[in-house]
């Protein structure tokens, strides 16, 4: 078995539920378009779409910074320019109060920090978001490394992400885990940067829904270690008691 020195995570859909985060987006949105007198839901529509233009606009794996993003879905809403403090202060205060952590994922966590394992996060977020969000949930120092798109310029699976968050950690790739929810970004990614990968949610646990497993060992997929619904499961995996 394996002796794992390093566990790194994805963010949204791994340690923050998606769900909660769009939520906190939704509840902002019929806020800030019910006081300028507009119906909210034509204005929440005009809003994904102008975020899923800015995102579509980046060439190959290149990241696109969301708070750009975030700025220009609002200015499509109200169809004139806006400064940040017109929206930001509200839109931070509502996701904040929206967002929620995957179950025992806060604990998982701080039972593999206690333990002395390395602990690392690979996303694709803005650097300052990132640390916001594990912030809130009093995990940021738990984490010895952050790699963010934002930082890198790049969007996983592209390996200049695995190679920032590798390099931080100073391991062989052969002792990581990556935890992800995304099976083209996280697990085929983090697969040809050498690491083992957890498959959590999303597309990444559908498909090892699909080939089967014995255990939390994933058979028939060769980008695939392990599946968990559980992430207490990750400390069995690692051997932390």
């Amino acid at each position: 078995m394996t002796e794992y020195e390093a566990v790194f995570f994805d963010i949204g859909g791994v340690i923050v539920s998606l769900p909660s985060i769009r939520q906190g987006y939704v509840d902002f949105l019929r806020e800030f378009a019910t006081e300028r007198d507009l119906d909210p839901e034509p204005a929440l529509e005009t809003w994904r779409e102008r975020l899923g233009e800015h995102f579509k606009s980046a060439e190959g794996t290149e990241y696109m910074s969301a708070a750009e993003g975030y700025h220009k879905a609002f200015q499509a809403i109200v169809d004139a320019d806006l400064d940040r403090d017109d929206w930001e202060p509200g839109f931070k205060a509502a996701t904040k109060a929206a967002m929620e952590t995957e179950p025992n994922v806060v604990e998982t966590i701080q039972a593999l920090d206690d333990a002395g394992v390395y602990l690392g996060i690979v996303s694709d977020i803005d650097t300052r978001e990132a640390h916001r969000m594990l912030d809130q949930f009093g995990i940021d120092d738990a984490f010895d490394g952050v790699t963010t798109s934002e930082a890198v310029g790049y969007k996983k699976p592209d390996q200049r992400m695995f190679e920032d968050a590798l390099g931080k950690a100073d391991i062989d790739p052969a002792t990581g885990l990556m935890i992800g929810d995304r099976y083209d970004h996280d697990m085929q990614g983090g697969t040809e940067a050498g690491l083992d990968t957890v498959a959590y949610n999303g597309t990444a646990f559908e498909r090892a829904a699909e080939v089967g497993r014995d255990g939390h060992r994933v058979v028939g997929d060769d980008a695939i270690d392990y599946a968990i619904e559980d992430h207490r499961t990750v400390l069995e995996i690692v051997g932390v008691e």
